[in-house]
């Protein structure tokens, strides 16, 4: 026979779990859900409860996910803007989120990702399309990647004369 969790203490561990680093709404949903063995009522009232608390905040989960990845991992606005709405942000709290990365330092942190995998590429007769798909990948509009690109190899052309 299966134990039953009580929903107190199932609200306890994701106060616990909220303390200690950032968590969406639907990531805890699932959390609560589960643990409950599928309750969705009891779930939604336990994440309810946690968002009055300030324990959940989507729109400092978006903002911090959105800072980090443009950051540290270097992704653009469009993959974090994506990879956001998979989680089930909303569109206005995203662009919100995403109005705190400073385009600036994401056009010379795309820059400096676009050189790194322009040494790879020397020699290759593909190189400005994977040049171009690489920075595409990373969530970067095609004009900002297509004119890194052009200025990479029009600096090889330049250093080949």
């Amino acid at each position: 026979m299966e134990k039953k969790i009580e929903p107190a203490a199932v609200a306890d561990r994701m106060r616990t779990l909220c303390s200690r680093r950032e968590y969406c709404s639907a990531d805890i949903m699932k959390k609560v859900t589960s643990a409950l063995g599928g309750d969705r009522t009891q779930a939604e009232l336990i994440v309810a409860k946690l968002i009055e608390e300030k324990y959940i905040d989507d729109l400092r989960y978006a903002s911090a996910f959105a800072r980090d990845k443009a950051s540290i991992a270097g992704w653009g606005e469009m993959k974090i803007r994506y990879m956001l709405s998979a989680k089930g942000i909303s569109k206005e709290t995203i662009s919100e989120a995403l109005d705190s990365i400073d385009e600036g330092k994401a056009f010379g942190r795309l820059e400096k990702l676009m050189e790194t995998k322009a040494r790879s590429l020397k020699d290759d007769p593909q190189a400005r399309l994977k040049m171009l798909r690489f920075g595409m990948g990373r969530g970067y509009p095609y004009e900002s990647v297509a004119e890194i690109t052009d200025k990479i190899i029009g600096q090889w052309k330049h250093s080949e004369s």
